[in-house]
């Protein structure tokens, strides 16, 4: 289709999302593609040893060399419960810094310091490619640490319906760190968009989302309700939530909804612009990213 990034995400105990094991995904993606470059959006690195999470992308990396995103974050992925089971002695968020340091370092090859638990240690298999670390988050912190760090950063605008993005982008580019694989700041945003042939037919498939995050805001995590079984009585707090949804919502025909992603990138002044449709029917999804590529590529 002309994209130039495939990203797969982390989730656990969501009936609704198959990405709880990314560097599996990315493996098999790596056997079926030749140029697109692909990434984890992302690792919930808190949950695991950053030198086996460097591993796994070194591996991925010899099988798609030099197309390898690893963006990382360090939100549970879950409920605490699920955490709590995938990780009895997981790190402390505390320590998140430390961490991403130390995967930038196993993972591009450089030496920790000495002194260090890992110094002295190497992530295999070493090439002359190595994977790109990008920063993920919905929040100031995120943008902080990646201008810190010297990472390319990702907001992601679907989870905060856009609050807070302008200021996050703000603190990134205001106090960004060049580093040697990140000379200058490099911004994306994610957005949840949904185009179709029709603008009533991108509605309809809109039902699916807007029952789903009804059901996610009073705890209920399930699969996708089929658009024509997702219409349910809601409340009148969730009839003001629906009509807030709807109104930020990026869903309509291909040139409308390219039309008001424009406007977006434009405004923020973004490097980067990725997608995130959900839909029932996997086949309604794959047409929207058709329409949009045709539209915005």
């Amino acid at each position: 289709m002309g994209y130039h990034r495939f990203w797969v995400s982390e989730h656990h105990s969501h009936p609704s999302i198959v990405g709880s094991a990314p560097e599996v995904l990315l493996a098999a993606l790596a056997a079926r593609t030749s140029r697109i470059r692909l990434g984890s959006a992302g690792v919930m690195l808190p949950h695991y040893s950053a030198y086996k999470v460097a591993e796994q992308f070194r591996v991925l990396d010899a099988l798609a060399p030099g197309r390898l995103d690893l963006g990382v974050g360090r939100a549970p992925g879950s409920d605490g419960r699920t955490a709590q089971v995938l990780n009895p002695d997981r790190y402390a968020s505390e320590r998140f810094p430390q961490q991403v340091m130390e995967l930038q370092a196993w993972v591009t090859g450089q030496p920790l310091p000495a002194g260090h638990p890992g110094h002295g240690v190497w992530a295999c298999p070493s090439g002359d490619t190595a994977p790109t670390v990008w920063m993920l988050g919905s929040s100031d912190y995120g943008a902080q640490l990646a201008a810190h760090l010297g990472l390319p950063y990702a907001f992601a605008y679907f989870i905060t319906e856009g609050q807070g993005v302008e200021q996050a982008l703000e603190l990134y580019r205001d106090n960004f760190r060049p580093s040697a694989e990140c000379p200058k700041p490099h911004a994306a945003i994610c957005v949840w968009a949904l185009a179709a042939d029709t603008e009533e037919e991108a509605w309809r498939l809109f039902q699916s989302r807007a029952r789903w995050r009804m059901d996610r805001n009073v705890g209920r995590l399930t699969a996708l309700y089929p658009p024509d079984e997702a219409v349910r009585e809601y409340t009148l707090s969730e009839q003001h939530a629906l009509e807030t949804l709807r109104a930020n919502a990026f869903v309509g025909t291909g040139a409308q909804v390219a039309s008001k992603l424009r406007a977006l990138s434009q405004r923020l002044e973004v490097d980067e612009l990725a997608l995130i449709t959900w839909t029932h029917d996997p086949q309604a999804q794959r047409r929207s990213y058709q329409l949009l590529a045709q539209e915005m590529l």
